[in-house]
């Protein structure tokens, strides 16, 4: 099956439904006989879409730069862990890891990371899909603002549509596994 990425928060300080929501990605991920791509965190919603997927007896990669690892929120549980000497070359070895994205909430860290998936697929660099779960609305004020980019001509229509959004973690692997076969 495939190797899929999940680009989620790693803040400590989340409410419970983003935790859960996580998990909940995670195992479904594993029910669905594929492998966890993550950003090799055990803290917050990166380490509970890894426990999920874990827990649902699926295959877990973690991708972390050493500097994390000296933080010790290093998910040492993985079925491999993956240390790179810095953020670039995680999401580097992330994108290259991986045959799909799926991004869930997240704060700074998952925006960058949604970003370089997402303009080196405008690049024509992969074809690998990506599907963003917009849970009540989450991104929407973000979808907004980057129609304007396109209305104004800073970003070609084709490219907005080169992320397919959607409101739930069983639509967002349906739509990943629709591009994928």
């Amino acid at each position: 099956m495939a190797a899929i990425c999940v680009f989620c928060a790693s803040s400590r300080t989340l409410d419970r439904r983003w935790l859960d929501l996580a998990t909940e990605t995670g195992a479904e991920i594993a029910r669905r006989g594929h492998t966890l791509v993550s950003g090799g965190g055990c803290v917050g919603m990166m380490g509970a879409v890894a426990d999920g997927a874990r827990t649902a007896g699926g295959p877990t990669l973690g991708v972390i730069p050493q500097a994390l690892v000296d933080l010790e929120v290093a998910d040492l549980a993985s079925d491999e862990l993956l240390v790179t000497d810095s953020m670039a070359t995680r999401k580097n070895l992330m994108i290259e890891k991986s045959d799909a994205f799926l991004t869930l909430p997240g704060g700074l860290g998952t925006l960058d990371e949604l970003f370089e998936v997402w303009t080196t697929a405008t690049l024509a660099l992969h074809a690998k899909p990506m599907v963003l779960v917009d849970t009540d609305g989450f991104y929407r004020p973000l979808l907004d603002w980057l129609g304007t980019l396109a209305d104004a001509t800073f970003l070609k229509p084709a490219g907005l549509g080169l992320l397919t959004v959607v409101d739930t973690v069983p639509a967002a692997l349906d739509a990943l596994e629709a591009h994928l076969t």
